[in-house]
């Protein structure tokens, strides 16, 4: 009826949609519907009238402390530094434009900030209080916290129209997201501030809570990770003091993210009124030698591998340098017969027109590596309806480019 998955964020190293038959633009979350067919986009269906529900739980560790504030632990004052830090968070991406997710363009889709006193407020690691009510926590312990992890997000979505958990309402949807849950580290071995606190000698050596946040209600959009540097969705926080990009204001809401980060939202939640981010990049990433190729293990959908799987795959403005996307390329589904192949497509979509691109696809052997993207990968044949396996990530291949046809 439902299935969950996580997106962590790891420690610094000092440091209604229709699915597109390719890798979207972007890398994106996806759950294969109990009736079999194409991989749907996790996402949410948000309207005036089903606002998106937004909690989060007040118990903070004291002994030591797991978020600094500028405000004293214990006050009216520190809960609305934190709560403060949350809602900007919120607002980089509801500031994106060209997106249905916008809080200007679409009023009324976001339910207000409330607050909960139980410590464990978030789906624990049994999944025994799924209550379709999305939550934030700072003081729950869970087995999810391996090393290295500073927070991660666990998202419940529906494989099948009807599906409801708690609150949530029944599902329109495969794909629709139900519950949303963030946990913070608390057992001590990292702490987090808030923008104020981050300024003051104490901050120094704490994570940046709004970076982290924002990444994290990036996981509650239906992003994955993303394998460009800059971008909010990369999966290693900055470094202890530091924070990523600028800091939202009022003019400018969506200061953190990158470009990547904003073609994602765009990719997931389109505006069909915007005029400017319709632009689309197709193609595949192929070997030069199809025999180097391995078919897929029985039992499988019946599609070999055909084409590169798992590339990175990056849109870049000529003219400026700027990544604007990146997507993990590999596979197309045809939504005719629902057949998934592993062909080396991809798509980069919301692209802003009228703009000079150069594209090129990297292997993952960078900081962000295949493990980091496990589960977006892995998910497109996750059904317990279909036999299907996805191929490896393959990271040992050099690139070319063919002139383009007529």
């Amino acid at each position: 009826m439902k299935r969950i998955m996580a997106g962590a964020m790891a420690l610094a190293l000092s440091t209604a949609i229709t699915l597109s038959p390719y890798a979207n633009a972007y890398v994106t979350d996806t759950t294969v519907p109990q009736s079999g067919g194409c991989p749907a986009l996790d996402r949410w269906n948000l309207s005036p009238a089903s606002p998106l529900n937004r909690r989060w739980s007040t118990s903070l560790p004291l002994a030591p402390p797991t978020v600094l504030t500028v405000a004293a632990s214990g006050t009216s004052a520190q809960l609305s530094e934190i709560s403060q830090a949350i809602s900007d968070s919120f607002g980089a991406w509801s500031g994106v434009t060209g997106t249905t997710f916008n809080s200007t363009a679409y009023p009324g889709l976001f339910a207000p900030l409330a607050e909960v006193s139980a410590a464990d407020s978030c789906t624990n690691d049994s999944e025994s209080n799924v209550d379709g009510l999305n939550t934030i926590c700072f003081n729950q312990p869970s087995m999810g916290f391996a090393s290295g992890v500073l927070a991660f997000t666990r998202v419940i979505t529906a494989n099948a129209p009807g599906v409801s958990v708690g609150a949530s309402g029944p599902a329109a949807f495969a794909g629709q997201m139900l519950d949303t849950d963030t946990l913070f580290r608390n057992d001590g071995q990292a702490t987090f501030a808030t923008p104020a606190a981050l300024a003051t000698p104490a901050g120094q050596g704490a994570y940046d809570l709004e970076s982290l946040l924002i990444h994290e209600i990036g996981h509650w959009l239906g992003l994955d990770h993303s394998a460009v540097w800059r971008a909010i969705m990369f999966p290693f926080a900055p470094p202890p003091g530091q924070f990523l990009g600028d800091r939202p204001t009022g003019q400018a809401p969506d200061g953190p993210l990158a470009d990547d980060d904003r073609t994602g939202v765009r990719a997931l939640y389109p505006d069909p009124n915007d005029t400017t981010n319709v632009g689309a990049i197709r193609g595949q990433v192929l070997p030069a030698n199809p025999f180097a190729l391995a078919t897929l293990p029985a039992p499988s959908v019946g599609a070999s591998v055909t084409g590169i799987f798992g590339a990175h795959v990056v849109a870049v403005d000529a003219d400026t340098g700027a990544v604007l996307a990146g997507t993990l390329g590999g596979w197309s589904c045809n939504a005719t017969n629902s057949s998934l192949q592993f062909d080396g497509s991809f798509d980069i979509e919301r692209l802003p027109v009228g703009h000079n691109y150069m594209i090129y696809a990297e292997p993952l052997v960078g900081l962000a590596a295949p493990a980091d993207f496990s589960v977006a990968l892995s998910d497109l044949c996750s059904s317990a309806a279909a036999v299907c396996t996805t191929p490896s990530v393959d990271t040992n291949f050099n690139p070319r480019f063919l002139p383009a046809g007529p």
